[in-house]
């Protein structure tokens, strides 16, 4: 299958990041939100990022207003009927992932592949609300998109292995490199990642060590890029807590019980950057 026209569903930090990057290989890309006030945003997002790789010499002025110029918009889930291809980017709550993924069934022709960009429910579960579950797979890309190569990639049990090689070509098609995963809650990335921010967060809930202290251990002591704090209110506190419930519901095991920190921060509308409070404070909620 060659892809040509995409839909990305959510406008926000991982829609936008997606939408930009397939329009950097070319592709046509419509971006859904549900107001044009998020679609702008995310498009002043997508503007930001080209203008900082032109000032770094990546890309010239021309290919940065192509870019944009390939990016079309929409308030209206019909808007997905020409794409050969959608990747969903919305909340990390499977209710609105469902209700996206019947409407998309609705309105998309038969051919359409349908993605979900889900951190941690079970893809199985959302093609289950279609009537297409052979077209329906996970592609779980990495947060800022525009910079992580790795996209998981994860095949429900109904997936068809056209649906699946059409995605790993897409995949690598968008410069990323895949990573292929079963069907289980949180699959392989956050299964190993979200237990070791919980236990950094416990840490700081039990006054183990600072936030400082324990993000330090972390960079220097095990060589990560950034502190599992720092990485947490990166990703967002509320998809955090997202995951590990879904991953402390769908697997049974208490070890992946949110720490109670965790919850009251959410409870707080303490999201991390995104809403300028987390771990840490950041003067620019952007």
């Amino acid at each position: 299958m060659d892809v040509k026209r995409i839909g990305v569903i959510g406008a926000g930090q991982m829609g936008g990041g997606i939408a930009q990057v397939a329009a950097t290989v070319g592709l046509d890309v419509m971006l859904m939100d549900i107001k044009t006030e998020f679609i702008e945003k995310g498009m002043a997002a997508i503007s930001a990022n080209l203008s900082r790789a032109e000032k770094k010499g990546k890309i010239s002025a021309e290919e940065a207003k192509a870019v944009l110029q390939r990016i079309k918009s929409t308030t209206d889930i019909a808007g997905m009927q020409e794409a050969d291809f959608v990747i969903e980017a919305a909340s990390e709550v499977e209710e609105i992932k469902g209700k996206i993924f019947q409407k998309l069934d609705e309105v998309c022709p038969a051919k359409t592949i349908l993605s979900s960009n889900t951190s941690s429910i079970p893809i199985g579960r959302i093609a289950s609300m279609t009537s297409r579950p052979d077209k329906v797979i996970g592609m779980h890309f990495m947060n800022p998109v525009p910079v992580m190569k790795l996209v998981e990639v994860i095949r429900a049990l109904p997936t068809s292995d056209e649906t699946f090689q059409a995605t790993v070509s897409l995949a690598e098609k968008m410069n990323k490199e895949v990573a292929v995963a079963n069907d289980y809650p949180g699959f392989i990335a956050n299964r190993i990642l979200l237990p070791m921010i919980n236990e950094a967060i416990f840490c700081l809930y039990q006054s183990v060590g600072t936030r400082e202290s324990i993000d330090t251990v972390m960079r220097l002591g095990m060589n990560h890029p950034m502190g599992p704090l720092a990485l947490a209110d990166l990703i967002g506190l509320d998809t955090c807590l997202a995951i590990l419930e879904t991953l402390h519901k769908g697997l049974g095991d208490p070890k992946y019980r949110p720490c109670p920190m965790l919850r009251q921060y959410v409870e707080a509308g303490w999201l991390g950057r995104k809403t300028g409070r987390g771990f840490y404070s950041y003067s620019d909620p952007s």
